[in-house]
């Protein structure tokens, strides 16, 4: 029980940090305005991390490697954490154990990515209906912009369907392509043993 409840708490903090990561590198790639409140706060959470990081290593093409580099190592120090607290002897000196847990941490890092759209696309909706002159509006429209411009026709009777059309697409690649890949890490991490 206890480590169940270890397992709960490491993986519900790695989630939450990686999601700030996420929200820092995608806020940068969107140009987002670095004194709106928001950004104050991803920034002041994570620089602690991502400084050090970026001495290390450099961005490529104008975008923050450091930042997704970081997510990357955290998902993987948690899944590292997560086996390890597992009742059942894996052999971490497998190079199939350490494939098998980098695979499922990029795999993370990208359920984390649709997560984090997806709630950028329900919050804009809603605030569209409520306060659609919210000061955080221009944020989620930067964020949420480039994916929901395909969609963009998609009105019917005045209301745009393209956050729901967008919902529904993200929805049936977190259940067919996402599930897939990670059950076959995890056959992969299950061969290691």
């Amino acid at each position: 029980m206890i480590a169940e409840t270890l397992q709960f708490l490491i993986k519900t903090l790695a989630d939450l940090f990686v999601l700030v990561l996420l929200l820092r590198f995608y806020l940068q790639v969107a140009r987002a305005p670095f004194k709106h409140p928001l950004s104050q706060f991803v920034m002041a959470v994570s620089n602690f991390a991502v400084l050090p990081m970026r001495k290390l290593v450099p961005s490529v093409h104008g975008y923050d490697t450091a930042t997704l580099l970081l997510a990357l190592l955290v998902g993987l120090f948690s899944n590292v954490l997560m086996l390890a607290l597992n009742p059942l002897p894996y052999s971490f000196a497998a190079p199939e154990t350490w494939l098998g847990l980098l695979c499922l941490s990029l795999l993370d890092v990208f359920r984390q990515s649709l997560y984090l759209l997806m709630g950028a696309v329900i919050v804009q909706a809603i605030l569209s209906w409520v306060n659609p002159y919210n000061p955080l509006t221009p944020i989620l429209d930067a964020l949420t912009r480039p994916f929901l411009r395909p969609f963009r026709r998609a009105v019917i009777g005045g209301v745009d369907l393209s956050p729901l059309i967008l919902f529904l697409i993200i929805q049936v690649i977190l259940m067919l392509p996402v599930r897939a890949l990670e059950s076959v890490f995890l056959m992969q991490l299950k061969v290691a043993l």
